[in-house]
């Protein structure tokens, strides 16, 4: 495996398990964060934008790995 894939794998394990560690939200409080979310007014919001990106991004280069590595093994 090359260096760089066991890179994107480990970051993209890291952003995936980060969210499990969040509190719980009331359903309420998922609500107001959408809310804020479609009007930009959460916190941090250049940031957080960065990391959902960020994130689609791994998520589509872990598809192309499990890809690559089927047609490598068939």
């Amino acid at each position: 495996m090359k260096p760089y894939y066991l890179l994107i794998l480990m970051i993209a394990t890291t952003i995936l398990v980060l969210p499990a560690c969040d509190q719980k939200q009331t359903g309420t409080e998922k609500a107001m964060n959408k809310v804020d979310d479609a009007l930009d007014r959460r916190p941090g919001e250049k940031a957080r934008d960065a990391a959902e990106d960020a994130s689609d991004k791994l998520e589509d280069a872990g598809k192309e790995i499990k890809e690559s590595v089927k047609d490598a093994t068939n």
